[in-house]
């Protein structure tokens, strides 16, 4: 059984991290794509039971686009991690707004061709699971991973890989039912249970 974890960038100009765990081994193999084109067909070939990805995929309620302006900037998601103190950059703040088209986008196209997605945030995750994040350092948010049993890392493989790595680790916490979901009616992001 194979989950996908995606560390989603706002444009295909930059290199987004994929990666594929296999749930049973905790392999990983992670590639960096560039466009959604790419991300769908990828996806289409491994045929996933869960793609997690890291972008925001709903809008706070009452907000009709990202572009309107409005009083709007939290959904009840990003008001549960704020209470858990868990430091993340709202959907309306400047790149992020690109970041949440595209992310509300690949999710529309995934779901029409019967693909579960979930949203996660794997800087939060790595707090709750007690390892670094990248900020830390690769080394460290790496060796971190591997305490988790995730098998198949590499020295090679940047911080969008990584982090797609702790996104497909949700991705399969969320299939063993082993995760919290903050937030229900306007987006629900799925983070370990700690």
């Amino acid at each position: 059984m194979k989950v996908v974890g995606i560390d989603l960038t706002g444009t295909e100009k930059r290199a987004s991290g994929f990666c594929v765990l296999e749930t049973k081994t905790m392999k990983v193999q992670t590639s960096l794509l560039h466009t959604d084109e790419e991300i769908v067909k990828k996806i289409q070939e491994i045929k996933p039971r869960v793609v997690a990805i890291d972008a925001p995929l709903t809008l706070p309620k009452g907000r009709k686009s990202i572009e309107e302006r409005s009083n709007s900037h939290l959904r009840n998601c990003d008001k549960e991690l704020l209470k858990r103190g868990i430091k993340f950059f709202p959907i309306t703040l400047g790149p992020m707004r690109k970041l949440t088209k595209r992310g509300m986008k690949l999710k529309e196209i995934l779901e029409k061709k019967g693909f579960k997605v979930i949203e996660v945030y794997p800087g939060g995750a790595q707090d709750l699971l007690g390892i670094p994040r990248k900020q830390r350092g690769l080394e460290k948010l790496k060796s971190g991973l591997e305490k988790l049993g995730i098998k198949g890392l590499s020295h090679k493989m940047n911080d969008d890989e990584l982090d797609a790595v702790t996104c497909a680790y949700i991705a399969k916490l969320f299939l063993d039912g082993d995760y919290e979901a903050y937030g229900k009616e306007d987006g629900t992001i799925i983070m370990p249970k700690v």
